[in-house]
C-alpha cells in the first residue's frame, strides 16, 4: 500500500474527495497511489489538501 493511500484512508478521505480538495483528477490520485510519478506542483497540491506541511513531504512521497 502506498503512503498516500495509507494516509488518505487514515483521514477517512475518498480518492474523489482528495482530488476535489487538491484540484486534480481522481485518476491522477489513483495513478499516484499505484506508484506512478507526478509533477512537483501536483505533490504540493496533495500535501496541502491532506493538511501536511511541505517540510514533512516524506510522509507521503519518496525523497530522491
Amino acid at each position: 500500500m502506498s503512503k498516500l493511500k495509507k494516509v488518505r484512508e487514515e483521514l477517512l478521505m475518498s480518492k474523489a474527495e482528495l482530488a476535489r480538495k487538491a484540484g486534480i483528477s481522481p485518476l491522477t490520485v489513483d495513478r499516484i497511489e499505484k506508484g506512478m510519478d507526478c509533477r512537483m506542483e501536483t505533490k504540493r497540491k496533495i500535501l496541502q489538501a491532506l493538511g501536511i506541511n511541505l517540510a514533512e513531504k516524506e510522509k507521503i512521497f519518496e525523497i530522491d
